[in-house]
């Protein structure tokens, strides 16, 4: 045991040696057999390893690479075999992701492989299960959020956290030109308010000079491990890690702990004040879950998964948009606008969903930047997607929100650009409608039976944060490199967005 541990700490080591491992086993293998040429079915791929060396060179930039393989293959859907994991179908042709997650749902669950790799994280919570737990858990969720008090404590939610926590912040921090990263700032409103809504406790440390919660960064900790785990070359790794208790599996260990600590600790609480006051003691999720007499353990998976879900989705998209509204000013201008137009009403709920600008802008920005870049589920029998894929059971089958956002198929030939108004009726937004696009073309929410419960709760939460900073700042990032998108279990913009926060001069 002594020389493996010894081993394992020199694992970084290791990648110097698998590289030049590889290279070799590249250039033997292109001599002896010549390398397959490129073909629109996926990456090429060897007798026995398959496409694991492509896999490992293309390791840090898994995302482009799948795009531009998808791009080139004619049905927009590859092929992945490689040593080390299940066959893999990634797709970003809309037929197959409808035919996944409506017309053949019940084939394609989550499946044992992905509820392992996130098992030690999430539990059973319910983006984690399957079946009849999965079915409970949601029809529980999607009464709690079909309600008008929860709709009542959300905008109550954010006119205190806005108006008295982030607006003074924001006005202070204009008024000594300090560089600030606008990413930890969303991230902390979020946070702030997924847990006073989700679990009714009061917010956490939103002062950016001040260190971030344990909860969050153990948050951090466990999401990053956890999606590491789902990209690793080979799984083996990972699970030997865990056997042993070192490395990253360790501090995911840790972090989960920490994690199931703080949230016993918020349930332990609620559940005295609900012996306390009764059941009038508050709308939050986590009483209504308490209230409807599950187990404890259900309870904090339940609670850990709407956190997670809350937490970093809307903060990355407004981080997203707010860099693009940068580069393209004259939309900005034109969002300022239907903003001003509002402004007597902006904290009401229905003359936010009036916002058709902000909301394209948002679904712009997540259709280049999606807050979640992939979602993978497991074929339960042998299928056949639409475009004449076949699916072998076990065949982890994964839509890819971010290579759609990505396809000429799609969106045309401007794909690439920060356009809001394709997603009007009109060439003009002025005044028009929004078209009703395709839950299967833009995937950011899911869609079909899993669709998330919270889409419309995420929209009117980042409309209302994006157009109350908008009215009264501008916000300029700082330098002038591109920044890097990151896909973890929920994706970010890497090292944050700095920026300087500027008064708005409406007088301009």
């Amino acid at each position: 045991m002594e020389t493996i541990m010894s081993l394992f700490r020199l694992l970084p080591f290791k990648f110097v040696f698998v590289s030049l491992l590889f290279s070799l086993l590249h250039a033997v293998l292109c001599k002896v057999c010549r390398a397959p040429k490129l073909s629109g079915h996926g990456p090429p791929s060897y007798p026995a390893i398959g496409c694991l060396i492509s896999f490992y060179k293309n390791r840090t930039r898994l995302l482009d690479w799948y795009t531009e393989l998808l791009a080139e293959s004619a049905t927009n859907t590859i092929v992945v075999n490689r040593l080390g994991a299940r066959r893999t179908i990634v797709t970003a042709n809309s037929e197959n992701v409808e035919y996944m997650l409506k017309t053949n749902f019940n084939n394609f669950p989550k499946g044992k492989p992905f509820t392992e790799i996130l098992g030690d994280f999430l539990g059973y919570g319910i983006f984690n299960v399957d079946g009849e737990l999965w079915r409970m858990q949601r029809k529980l969720a999607s009464h709690a959020f079909s309600t008008n008090s929860l709709r009542e404590s959300l905008m109550s939610t954010l006119e205190e956290e806005v108006e008295n926590q982030l607006l003074p912040l924001l006005e202070s921090l204009a008024e000594t030109s300090r560089v600030v990263d606008l990413q930890d700032l969303l991230r902390r409103l979020a946070f702030n308010m997924i847990c006073k809504v989700s679990l009714g406790v009061d917010r956490c440390c939103f002062d950016p000079s001040l260190p971030v919660s344990p909860l969050s960064k153990a948050f951090d900790v466990a999401s990053e491990i956890c999606a590491k785990r789902g990209a690793a070359p080979l799984f083996l790794v990972w699970k030997v890690k865990k056997w042993l208790g070192v490395g990253s599996e360790k501090r995911l260990k840790d972090a989960v702990e920490e994690v199931h600590a703080y949230v016993e600790e918020i349930i332990r609480d609620k559940k005295k004040k609900i012996d306390e006051r009764g059941q009038n003691c508050g709308e939050d999720l986590l009483s209504r879950l308490i209230l409807a007499g599950h187990d404890g353990e259900l309870i904090r998976d339940m609670a850990i998964s709407f956190i997670m879900a809350g937490r970093d989705t809307t903060s990355a998209a407004m981080t997203w948009l707010f860099w693009l509204l940068s580069c393209h000013p004259v939309i900005e201008q034109e969002l300022l606008k239907e903003i001003e137009n509002k402004e007597e009403r902006l904290l009401d709920y229905e003359s936010l969903k009036e916002l058709k600008l902000l909301k394209a802008s948002l679904c712009e920005s997540m259709r280049l930047y999606p807050p979640v870049a992939w979602d993978s589920k497991h074929a339960m029998a042998d299928d056949k997607l639409p475009d004449g894929t076949l699916v072998q059971a076990g065949d982890r089958v994964t839509y890819f929100p971010y290579g759609m956002g990505r396809m000429e198929a799609l969106w045309g030939k401007d794909w690439s650009e920060f356009r809001p108004s394709r997603w009007f009726l009109e060439p003009s937004y002025h005044g028009g409608s929004l078209k009703k696009v395709s839950p299967f073309k833009f995937p950011v929410f899911q869609a079909g039976p899993r669709v998330c419960l919270g889409k419309e709760m995420a929209f009117i939460q980042m409309k209302y944060v994006v157009a109350s900073i908008l009215r009264r700042f501008e916000i300029k990032p700082v330098g002038s490199d591109k920044p890097v998108f990151v896909p973890l279990l929920t994706a970010h913009m890497a090292g944050g967005l700095k920026v300087v926060i500027q008064k708005r001069d409406h007088s301009r």
